[in-house]
């Protein structure tokens, strides 16, 4: 499908618009998880036990994770009952709005036990956004674009991740670097929270500047919507919903690990410092930003499934060459190391929009790629944080984080033998006409 009467323009509004929103929530998500993994145990979570301290943050981390599935549900349903533009608009706000309220939150210091009742509060609403926006995002750059070329133009929202992620980690070093220590925990990584409300202003003004998707345009004429969209779903559409999470697992787990976890192990496991995990992050994050579109082309040119299932592979037997490489305490070989597993990552998440969205019909697209994206969260990135601390605690040896990953590898593989090819008919039938 082209965009309509050859418009172009709008076609790469779209794709703006979905990279612009995802990246400035992800900022906000990513500021968050690495204030969880560095300074938010003992700002909210004081306690002797250093590892107790993470683990409480990590499971704030964990409550953004699991509010996914409300947004999913609530935003997906109206999302294909009323529309994308309409529902991405609140879908900014809310996350936008949580994320400034954190970075004006008083500390457990200031009002004891209540200011980590009031953080999970706002990582839960965080998350109730964060769940509602993806699904919209990558059908507001797909279905402006040619299904044939998929795979590259709902790459614009996957792009969103490492952007906002590299943001994120960038204002965070920045600030790390201009203040003591003392200045950074007491104030400075409030600045990386309240700068989001001037992120989420240029969010909303790209937004509201779009028009509705020709799909979604189609299937109002048509009157096609369905007024049940998420049990319909699930009466309907059960094996691509499975496949659809499944598929999602072993990346989100991947992800966790080499840009929240790998925070704390080389700052606890190694003699490199949380500076130099950061730095290392923001590279691999600086190569995703252009492999993501790549590997999404690529996969428009070769079998989408083959290419995923060769990379969650790779996925699952990495850890067990990452962690030698890290032990002798060299940053190069920590920057090597974690570039390699985003490239990977990268080779996963870049096709994986398209390989998710189109396990399901058009008009039940938002309402199924959401609540894949949001149950795919709960099984897989809310525990694994919290659950490479306890295996890491547990068992003293990075084989256990390593055995974790590979069986999710597992679980991933499974739903991509459960997936379907892009149904190309289907496609061309949703084409409007011009």
């Amino acid at each position: 499908m082209t965009s309509p009467a050859g418009d172009r323009r709008s076609l790469h509004k779209a794709f703006a618009a979905s990279l612009s929103g995802t990246a400035l929530e992800w900022y906000d998500f990513a500021a968050y998880s690495v204030a969880a993994a560095t300074i938010f145990g003992h700002l909210f979570f004081p306690s002797e036990d250093q590892l107790a301290s993470t683990m409480a943050a990590f499971s704030t981390y964990a409550v953004g994770y699991l509010a996914r599935p409300i947004g999913g549900f609530l935003f997906g349903r109206l999302g294909d009952v009323l529309g994308r533009k309409r529902i991405l608009v609140m879908t900014l706000v809310l996350t936008g709005v949580a994320t400034f309220l954190i970075g004006v939150l008083p500390t457990y210091e200031t009002i004891g036990g209540f200011a980590a009742v009031l953080l999970v509060a706002l990582r839960f609403a965080q998350g109730v956004g964060i769940g509602g926006e993806w699904g919209g995002a990558v059908l507001l750059s797909s279905e402006f674009g040619d299904p044939g070329k998929r795979g590259f133009w709902a790459s614009a929202a996957q792009i969103g991740p490492p952007a906002g992620n590299l943001l994120a980690n960038g204002v965070l070093a920045v600030l790390a670097a201009l203040l003591t220590e003392d200045q950074f925990n007491s104030w400075g990584w409030r600045i990386a929270f309240l700068l989001s409300g001037a992120l989420v202003g240029f969010g909303l003004w790209i937004r509201l500047k779009l028009e509705e998707t020709p799909v979604f345009k189609q299937i109002q004429e048509r009157g096609e919507r369905s007024s049940a969209p998420i049990s319909e779903v699930f009466r309907t559409e059960r094996r691509a919903l499975v496949a659809a999470v499944l598929i999602r697992v072993c990346p989100d787990v991947l992800y966790a690990l080499f840009t929240v976890f790998v925070l704390t192990y080389v700052t606890t496991h190694t003699d490199l410092s949380r500076g130099a995990g950061l730095a290392a992050v923001m590279i691999g994050s600086a190569f995703q930003l252009i492999l993501m579109p790549l590997f999404g082309a690529l996969s428009d040119r070769v079998s989408r499934r083959k290419m995923y299932l060769f990379a969650t592979i790779a996925a699952g037997i990495w850890p067990f060459v990452f962690f030698p490489m890290v032990s002798g305490g060299s940053f190069a070989m920590l920057a090597i190391g974690i570039v390699l597993a985003l490239v990977i990552h990268a080779a996963l998440y870049g096709p994986q929009a398209a390989l998710v969205t189109e396990q399901f019909s058009p008009r039940l697209r938002y309402t199924g790629s959401s609540l894949a994206y949001t149950l795919a969260g709960v099984i897989g990135g809310a525990p694994a944080p919290l659950l490479f601390t306890a295996l890491l605690a547990g068992f003293d040896t990075w084989l256990a984080i390593g055995a974790y990953l590979l069986a999710t590898a597992v679980v991933t593989i499974i739903g991509v033998v459960l997936a379907r090819d892009p149904d190309r008919e289907e496609a061309a039938a949703m084409e409007p006409v011009r």
